[in-house]
């Protein structure tokens, strides 16, 4: 009898297995709604500076192109000053030239005449042959005429070599072509003959 007044009826509890399983659920539901977010706003960013990059690029594609169009422009004016430069500097020489032109017509005219004076005309010429040096001079045009001094390979050009009791040993003893200076920068070097100092007479 006791027995069976002490057994009451207890309430149903799950068991524990069962509830841990449904906290695990919610928990894990509640990590995928996050994780689902994190995604997206990651997304979001790269997507923000991949358009900041594309902006970027194409700026600096147009400062490109703009710098190229410029130093394109900048090359051709100056090829065209380069161009404009030598045709002015060409016809200051010309222009300069203009009057020798006039004198040697009025040389050649003065030759044909029929009581022409041979030193007259050897007078006119040598004039006109100085008018035209001090033309070229005032251009930079200078003129080598080493007659008499040491030879000088930067300056001249020696096509044969004689004996000479006048003119020092390694000194030039002819010129046979003239040389020029244009600016102090070689043009044409004065072709001479060099002298080889005193004959010596070979004792037999």
């Amino acid at each position: 009898m006791n027995e069976t007044a002490n057994t009451t009826p207890q309430p149903d509890t799950p068991p524990a297995s069962e509830a841990q399983t449904a906290s695990t659920a919610t928990g894990a539901a509640q990590g995928t709604s996050g994780s689902a977010q994190a995604p997206a706003a990651d997304l979001a960013a790269v997507e923000e500076k991949l358009a900041a990059a594309k902006k970027e690029a194409a700026e600096n594609y147009d400062r490109y192109v703009r710098l190229a169009a410029d130093m394109e422009n900048l090359r051709k004016r100056v090829v065209r000053e380069k161009d404009e430069l030598r045709q002015f500097a060409a016809g200051r020489v010309l222009e300069d030239l203009l009057p020798v032109l006039d004198n040697l017509g009025l040389g050649l005219s003065a030759a044909k005449a029929p009581n022409a004076d041979l030193k007259n005309l050897v007078g006119g010429i040598s004039m006109v042959l100085e008018q035209l040096k001090g033309a070229l001079a005032n251009h930079g045009l200078k003129d080598i005429h080493p007659q008499g001094r040491p030879f000088d390979p930067n300056l001249h050009e020696a096509i044969s070599s004689q004996a000479s009791s006048e003119t020092p040993e390694g000194s030039v003893l002819q010129v046979v072509r003239t040389g020029y200076l244009l600016n102090g920068r070689l043009l044409r070097p004065a072709s001479v003959i060099v002298s080889t100092g005193a004959a010596h007479e070979t004792v037999v």
